[in-house]
């Protein structure tokens, strides 16, 4: 007997569970758009070059044309949906939206989904192809415009707003520093935090 080629598989995502039926050839961008009618993910090249179609799989940024949908059963699955909180938009899609990061739209959602990945692994000290010095010593290597571009560098604008595009990731990475420094500082009793003592101040 021939094996089946269609199972219900669960998808857990932006935060809600979703089973359905899928052939096993379905890819999981197709999944989300001809059958959960998530149509912010859009099939651009289908062939894993235009970087149109990213969305985070566990935190990490996949394109979706390349990943089979029974392959993302059991992980946690982001989609440009799922960014925002509530009516409040991410930091990063705040920053593409006062720094005209798009033109025509069509690539924003992958680019947006890349450009939080690409925070979260600068921060974490991931290096990149221009990265000059990888020495762990060295430590977390500015996130310049150059680092920003081959970062980015999987997500193509065929509009051109890479300028645009750069700018919006340099300011949400450094509201993102801010954010995690303004933290560590409360939890550290810094200023910033009520009651902590001010340089110089006596502790009872």
């Amino acid at each position: 007997m021939a094996p089946p080629t269609s199972s219900a598989i669960t998808l857990n995502i932006n935060g809600e569970k979703h089973t359905l039926p899928v052939d096993h050839r379905t890819t999981l961008l197709d999944a989300l758009r001809e059958q959960l009618d998530l149509t912010g993910t859009k099939k651009g090249c289908d062939q894993g070059q235009c970087g149109a179609c990213t969305v985070l799989l566990d935190g990490r940024r996949a394109v979706s044309c390349l990943q089979l949908a029974v392959a993302a059963e059991g992980r946690v699955i982001t989609t440009i949906e799922g960014v925002a909180d509530g009516e409040r938009l991410h930091p990063v899609q705040q920053a593409f939206l006062d720094l005209d990061g798009y033109q025509c739209g069509y690539c924003t959602p992958g680019q947006i989904c890349s450009a939080l990945a690409v925070i979260e692994e600068h921060a974490a000290g991931w290096p990149s192809a221009a990265t000059a010095d990888l020495r762990p010593e060295a430590g977390v290597p500015e996130l310049s415009a150059e680092e920003i571009r081959e970062r980015m560098s999987g997500n193509l604008c065929r509009c051109g707003a890479y300028v645009s595009i750069v700018q919006a990731v340099a300011r949400a990475a450094g509201e993102a520093g801010r954010t995690t420094a303004s933290s560590q500082s409360r939890q550290a009793g810094g200023p910033g935090e009520p009651g902590a003592p001010a340089d110089g101040e006596a502790v009872a």
